[in-house]
């Protein structure tokens, strides 16, 4: 008679391996080998994802809130005129440029914002980024339609006004005026008590010679922002010259408006030429001598400016007759060519 094979329950940590195919014990039914965790169990793993998932929004959460965290906003969901920008032009190639490499490349820096009151953002710096993701979303809407950005949370408009002058300090070189005008603006929007403390907080990083040259332009900025159509063409030296002029002669206001009247508004070197020849005899000029002293033996008297009609500027000055303007066409030239020599003075 066979011997009877004898049967054994396997012990705890043995391998499936020890039990024959089919060597199931008696009474036992057949279990898989894997099985699901015990209750106590699924309810703390669940826990600890479920932490961890809170640990990690959180985190997010407070890196969004801190600046830290790059978002994807809407373009029209940012208000580029929340702040007075310090930036009054850009040049027409540097646009280009841009443009051409965010369209390659995509936005490589991300704009900064704050959230406002009433929905939307305002925009803190990256006004030349913002503009040209605009000019390219309207071509591409679909794949420019949305500007990357740092939400940041300014404790006061002075912080704003002072985050967007620090970029723009490192990431571009502003002209005097520029920076001049940012600081009267940001006192007229009620960030600074005055100009000093403006200055001295927005430019508080820079020397002690570049601030007192931003504030001698303020002189120009004050006296001429309505009048001047390229204030950022002006160099250091000539808007230096032309605050002392200012501070000594309260009429040069009114008579430079009067001479960029009759200049080409679209056309920046007739603007410094009508500057540099208004400073030439403006009061305080190195030229000019005090009313109180007699004048030298062949020193030079005033030029006088008159208008002759729209867009056409006389200028009377000591043996020269000189006519300018955004009129002055070369027809113009030959007519009155023309007309001086039928004088009898030229014959």
């Amino acid at each position: 008679m066979a011997k009877r094979k004898r049967l054994s329950l396997p012990l705890p940590g043995a391998h499936s391996g020890d039990i024959g195919a089919g060597d199931t014990p008696m009474g036992a039914t057949a279990r898989p080998a894997l099985q699901s965790r015990a209750p106590i169990a699924q309810v703390a793993g669940d826990a600890a994802a479920a932490a961890a998932f809170h640990d990690v929004a959180g985190e997010l959460s407070r890196a969004r809130e801190d600046g830290r965290l790059v978002v994807a906003l809407a373009l029209d969901a940012v208000r580029a005129d929340h702040l007075t920008r310090d930036r009054l032009t850009s040049e027409t190639e540097d646009m280009e440029a841009l443009r051409a490499s965010i369209a390659t490349r995509g936005q490589q820096t991300p704009i900064e914002v704050l959230a406002l009151p009433g929905g939307g953002y305002g925009l803190i710096s990256g006004w030349r980024r913002l503009q040209a993701l605009r000019d390219l979303a309207r071509d591409d809407p679909e794949r420019f339609g949305t500007v990357l950005a740092l939400l940041r949370r300014p404790d006061t408009v002075a912080e704003a006004y002072c985050a967007m002058v620090e970029e723009n300090e490192i990431r571009a070189d502003l002209s005097f005026y520029e920076r001049a005008r940012i600081v009267q603006r940001a006192v007229d929007d009620g960030a600074f008590s005055d100009t000093k403390q403006a200055l001295n907080t927005l430019f508080g990083a820079a020397s002690y010679a570049k601030r007192s040259k931003i504030k001698s332009f303020l002189r120009v900025v004050e006296g001429l922002d309505d009048v001047l159509r390229h204030p950022t063409r002006l160099a250091e030296h000539l808007g230096l010259k032309l605050a002392r002029a200012l501070e000594h002669d309260p009429a040069l206001p009114d008579r430079l408006a009067r001479a960029l009247d009759a200049v080409d508004p679209a056309d920046p070197e007739a603007e410094l030429a009508a500057i540099k020849a208004n400073l030439s005899h403006a009061k305080g000029s190195a030229k000019e001598k005090p009313k109180s002293e007699t004048p030298e033996a062949g020193s030079k008297p005033a030029a006088d400016y008159r208008s002759i009609g729209p867009g056409l500027m006389l200028e009377l000055d000591e043996g020269r007759v000189g006519v300018t303007g955004k009129r002055l066409s070369p027809d113009l030239v030959k007519r009155l060519e023309q007309w001086l020599r039928a004088q009898p003075e030229a014959r």
